[in-house]
């Protein structure tokens, strides 16, 4: 069911799901139902209360909204990050080759944050407003944990679409093993993390990464009607 999971600080966990734990998004044409089963399957394989955590609506965009405990749940945010600010609201962000990112507040007392990272939102500026958020919330040291991505030797673009982003964040720059223009979401990510002063972690294989490559993965390039594997954050 996991990738990756671990104890990041005294009871705060964080971890990345896989292809086994199944498509646990609403939106790929899967059937409600059963993407609602996994999910709940996902919350008790978490040890976390049925119905807790929170998913959002993702449109590639720059907006980091706050949920807290006494939230309608059923209500689904539409926002790239999603903020509890004393840790307690479990939260997940769903991806299959975008970047997907946990932060939370060093030492396991205090905020946390999941972070769906696309080439546009990168752009945006969905990580520097997430940052800024949590920091606005009081919580100035941080540290992050960045998922399963494709990667910069699988991720091609047309060229001027490279030099477009790289010259905004010039670590997205990056050439696919076969030679052509393309991008490094997760090394622009950490880029932007560490400018800002987050402490970045690393997680699981590094040759494991690749949703491209890594078939217990889910991946959109490799198949349009993909699903998506999520990054999760919660106390236990």
């Amino acid at each position: 069911m996991f990738f990756w999971r671990q104890e990041i600080y005294p009871g705060r966990w964080a971890a990345f799901s896989n292809a086994e734990a199944g498509n646990l998004a609403l939106h790929v044409g899967d059937e409600p139902a059963s993407v609602l089963r996994r999910r709940a399957q996902l919350e008790s394989a978490m040890h976390v209360p049925a119905g807790s955590l929170r998913f959002m609506h993702q449109t590639h965009s720059a907006d980091a909204v706050a949920v807290g405990s006494g939230d309608d749940r059923a209500a689904v945010v539409t926002a790239d990050a999603l903020i509890s600010d004393d840790g307690s609201v479990p939260l997940a962000v769903m991806v299959a080759d975008c970047v997907p990112v946990v932060l939370s507040a060093r030492g396991g007392a205090g905020a946390t944050a999941v972070v769906h990272a696309g080439r546009q939102g990168i752009l945006d500026g969905i990580i520097t407003n997430t940052v800024a958020e949590l920091r606005r919330l009081g919580t100035e040291d941080l540290g992050a944990w960045i998922g399963p991505s494709i990667c910069g030797g699988c991720y091609e673009v047309p060229a001027d679409m490279r030099d477009d982003v790289a010259a905004v964040v010039p670590a997205a720059w990056a050439t696919t093993r076969w030679g052509t223009p393309g991008l490094d979401l997760p090394a622009a990510v950490t880029s932007q993390l560490q400018q800002m002063g987050v402490q970045v972690h690393p997680v699981g294989d590094p040759a494991q990464l690749c949703t491209l490559d890594n078939e217990s993965l889910f991946s959109h390039r490799r198949s349009a009607a993909s699903g998506r594997f999520v990054g999760l954050v919660w106390n236990q």
